[in-house]
């Protein structure tokens, strides 16, 4: 059977899409709110400053070192059900960013242009990195993903969902770990258990393989 044909690489990609954030105060209360201060080992009065900096439109961020994915992830929700890490994930917090993503110091930093990325549904990650890259854009790591679904939870959607290309798990040696990680629903199957279905989940997928239904998170900036 012959290989299915590339994904046809634009010289430019669409606009970017994105549904539009809280505002800056709003966003600030709301990760207050969930504990990621305490998480972080931050006072609420720095969050809320720190939004008070935080350009129009832009998504507020604690950097994952203070506020590890594994901790954020039970966080989340959608009808109910909490979020979780898939059971083949344990080393999640190992996953940071790699060349060409750089996340600004700071304990919270600000990323603006968010776009979850539909127009590469069914490529590869290996395929959509070097698209994105070209065209000006940065891929989510999967705290910012996190952090994007903790403010507006209507964003992972059944057969939308997004990978975020920022975080890869870096070998001994240098090489990268083949798990590109993601954010999708689950259907409540395997080991998922069936209480989960329908719950916001933290998985992975080959970064050789593609999917109908995982679009590639990216933004514009990072400050």
């Amino acid at each position: 059977m012959p290989a299915p044909l590339a994904p046809t690489v634009p010289d430019r990609l669409p606009a970017p899409v994105a549904a539009p954030l809280p505002p800056a105060a709003a966003q600030a209360e709301r990760l207050i709110a969930l504990g990621v201060h305490e998480l972080a080992g931050l006072q609420p009065a720095e969050l809320r400053a720190a939004a008070e900096a935080l350009p129009a439109g832009a998504l507020l961020v604690v950097d994952p070192r203070l506020a590890a994915p594994s901790a954020l992830a039970p966080l989340l929700e959608l009808d109910g059900r909490p979020g979780f890490v898939v059971a083949d994930m344990t080393d999640v917090d190992a996953f940071g960013p790699v060349e060409p993503v750089v996340v600004p110091d700071g304990p919270v930093y600000a990323v603006a242009g968010l776009d979850r990325g539909d127009h590469m549904r069914n490529w590869s990650p290996d395929e959509a990195l070097p698209a994105l890259i070209a065209a000006g854009r940065t891929p989510l790591t999967l705290a910012e993903g996190i952090h994007w679904l903790l403010q507006r939870p209507d964003v992972l959607t059944r057969n939308a969902c997004f990978m975020t290309l920022g975080s890869r798990l870096v070998k001994p040696g240098g090489r990268l770990d083949s798990r590109t990680p993601a954010l999708w629903i689950s259907n409540g199957t395997g080991r998922d258990g069936r209480e989960r279905r329908g719950a916001p989940k933290v998985g992975w997928c080959w970064a050789g393989n593609r999917h109908t239904w995982l679009g590639f998170a990216s933004a514009a900036t990072r400050t």
